[in-house]
């Protein structure tokens, strides 16, 4: 039996959790502590979270997304499969080794997506990117924003992206949306009160119940919240 390989690890910035990236055999693996919170064996759903946002817009060819959270790089490879050449990727990641991971090994499994010319990669706290976005002019907001931060609505590494789920952030999410745009949420759980709150602050809102490997595992839910 091939071991478990420890390639690296990271403290996540303003926490005190540590992030390490496993691989054993041709898979890789994110953990905190004990914790697995993704792998590449399992990445259905986070292609879905693109897909399912994307079809939502009547022309997608020159989108802008925001993506919060670059992870092993399947959303932002999906996102750029569906978009044109005129498109603008902007990845959001928190922990700057797991851009450096991507660069060194997890591209491989998705054809190097940070290579892309559409793509920018910031360094930093998606809260951030959105309070700037909402505060900006019409050119700088997205069409979509996809968000897949510390397993969904409730946080289990940071605390603080909480708020990202919380009535302030989605307003945020919203003023960073440009008309008829869309917010969509991955969550390893399904949370009935999140689907009430996103309908609170003004967005028409779909659940969509997908697998883990898009046939099969562990249901995962996807929000898809659009602005009329």
């Amino acid at each position: 039996m091939k071991p478990q390989v420890l390639l690296g690890t990271a403290r996540v910035p303003g926490d005190a959790a540590e992030l390490k990236l496993y691989r054993h055999d041709r898979d890789y693996m994110f953990c905190v502590d004990r914790t697995e919170l993704m792998t590449s064996r399992a990445h259905g759903s986070e292609e879905e979270l693109a897909e399912l946002a994307l079809a939502r817009l009547a022309d997608c060819s020159s989108a802008r997304v925001l993506i919060g959270g670059l992870g092993m790089g399947y959303t932002l490879a999906r996102v750029l499969s569906l978009v044109g050449d005129a498109a603008v990727a902007n990845v959001v990641e928190l922990v700057p080794e797991v851009v450096a991971w991507n660069r060194q090994w997890l591209g491989e499994l998705n054809g190097h997506p940070l290579k892309d010319p559409r793509v920018r990669v910031l360094e930093g706290d998606v809260a951030q990117q959105l309070r700037e976005a909402g505060r900006s002019d019409s050119a700088d907001k997205h069409d979509v924003i996809l968000l897949d931060v510390d397993n969904g609505p409730q946080a289990i590494t940071r605390p603080a992206n909480n708020w990202l789920y919380s009535p302030d952030g989605l307003l945020a999410a919203r003023a960073a949306l440009r008309r008829g745009g869309v917010l969509a949420v991955w969550s390893s759980d399904y949370q009935t009160w999140f689907t009430e709150r996103l309908r609170k602050v003004g967005f028409v809102v779909s659940e969509e119940r997908v697998h883990a490997r898009r046939t099969v595992g562990p249901m995962r839910t996807i929000w898809v919240a659009q602005l009329a």
